[in-house]
């Protein structure tokens, strides 16, 4: 690219994305919530209820995460930041596609399923390159390790370092996402005035909002068209195809 500053793409992936490689999504009709309470499973009150049970169901996603592969989407945005783009992703999702496929600047606001944390410092997160938590694991103050996502009722810690990098971007992708989770979907808000809003998802036409340009189609189809168009350019754009509301 010849610009001496590289416009900024941000990217913004939800449960969409990794559906794709074979990841159950929490809200669909057959995803992870089908056959489990919020309450029991992803709540601090469920933690301190049956941490036991809260181990056991993240241990199974983690199975679930390992064995699954970064799709066409995933090595889309990754191809970018290869070509000289500047790219930088906020996830929703706790696995590790966007890393395994090649993507360096990722930031996930929900936490990562393959670490564990302390449960008296959230600071202290211990890789897991293999197996899970077990009752009993501890951290190095000696507290029982618990898995490194982010609860419903809980704080999003990472939240205002992702608005502050929505409010650096030159364009703003959203993928996969329904835009229902606060206070992730605020983060829309947070793009500069004259930065171009995307959002790419089979439902695209009833997600976006008032300004957002809309692409119905599934993230590996809609995304990889998408890099195609600003790879043969050289440039972010925004396709005159694209409808905007």
């Amino acid at each position: 690219m010849t610009e001496t500053r590289a416009p900024h793409l941000v990217v913004f992936t939800g449960a969409g994305i990794s559906a794709e490689s074979g990841i159950q999504t929490f809200r669909a009709s057959d995803g992870l919530w089908a056959d489990h309470a919020i309450e029991d499973v992803a709540t601090p009150q469920a933690w301190r209820r049956d941490p036991e049970g809260v181990l056991r169901f993240y241990d199974e996603r983690r199975t679930q995460v390992r064995r699954a592969r970064p799709n066409a989407a995933h090595q889309a945005l990754a191809s970018l930041e290869k070509q000289g783009f500047r790219v930088s992703v906020i996830t929703q999702n706790i696995d590790d596609l966007h890393e395994r496929a090649g993507s360096r600047d990722v930031l996930h606001l929900h936490g990562e399923i393959l670490k564990a944390r302390s449960s008296v410092d959230e600071r202290m997160r211990y890789p897991l390159p293999r197996g899970g938590i077990k009752l009993g694991d501890i951290c190095d103050k000696g507290s029982q390790l618990r898995p490194d996502v982010v609860w419903f009722g809980e704080p999003v810690p990472r939240y205002l370092e992702a608005c502050e990098i929505v409010e650096q971007a030159d364009l703003l992708l959203v993928v996969g996402t329904s835009l229902a989770v606060m206070p992730a979907a605020a983060l829309l808000e947070r793009a500069p005035l004259d930065a171009e809003v995307i959002l790419v998802d089979p439902a695209a036409e009833q997600l976006a909002p008032p300004g957002v340009a809309r692409l119905a189609q599934p993230a590996g189809r809609g995304v990889t068209g998408l890099v195609r168009h600003w790879s043969r350019e050289g440039r972010l754009w925004l396709p005159e195809t694209l409808l905007e509301a």
